[in-house]
């Protein structure tokens, strides 16, 4: 049992994937939705940690909130980290972040749509756009952490396109404490 006011550490089996060559599928762009991808080079911590919320709130992403601005934008501005933001009828519905290790690999380091974007058959298109963009810079492999809180067709899917896991680990997240989401608040 966690002290009051903590909460108690949740379990997670994690999954890390690799991929060594594109995606060789081609999926149109679901109907009746208009959509826009636009990469957002020098994001602003806030607006960064407004979609990581969005999209991370359910499956406790909680890493990149627990960073103070400094340490959040190093990563940010950092020039082998990109961040691309998905826009369905004009309002954002999900992002990805990628981060170019060296010349021969690639890390698809976020990946998720807002809860409002969900079961518009998005998912899987998206997550094409997505290979697409991190295969455009040529790595050799390309690779991604999944976990067991994740959506419950994440590694599923991640499989259906061309990553095949590579290792499995045991780890613990500690989810936000009342204090945490108060300081976020004042934050924003």
């Amino acid at each position: 049992m966690a002290p009051r006011g903590r909460p108690a550490a949740i379990p997670v089996h994690i999954t890390e994937l690799r991929m060594s060559a594109p995606p060789k599928q081609s999926l149109p762009v679901p109907v009746n939705i208009q959509t826009a991808i636009m990469r957002v080079p020098n994001i602003p911590p806030a607006f960064y940690r407004f979609l990581y919320t969005q999209v991370g709130r359910r499956w406790q992403w909680v890493e990149r909130l627990r960073m103070d601005d400094e340490t959040l934008a190093a990563i940010l501005n950092d020039k082998r980290t990109n961040v691309t933001v998905l826009y369905v009828d004009g309002a954002p519905a999900g992002f990805f972040e990628l981060f170019q290790r060296d010349t021969e690999s690639m890390e698809l380091v976020h990946f998720g749509l807002f809860e409002h974007a969900l079961g518009l058959g998005l998912g899987k298109w998206f997550l094409l756009q997505t290979l697409y963009a991190a295969w455009a810079a040529d790595p050799t492999s390309l690779s991604v952490t999944t976990n067991n809180l994740d959506h419950p067709r994440a590694l599923q899917l991640y499989q259906m396109f061309g990553f095949s896991p590579v290792s499995t680990r045991e780890a613990t997240i500690l989810p936000l404490s009342e204090a945490e989401l108060l300081e976020l608040a004042r934050r924003a």
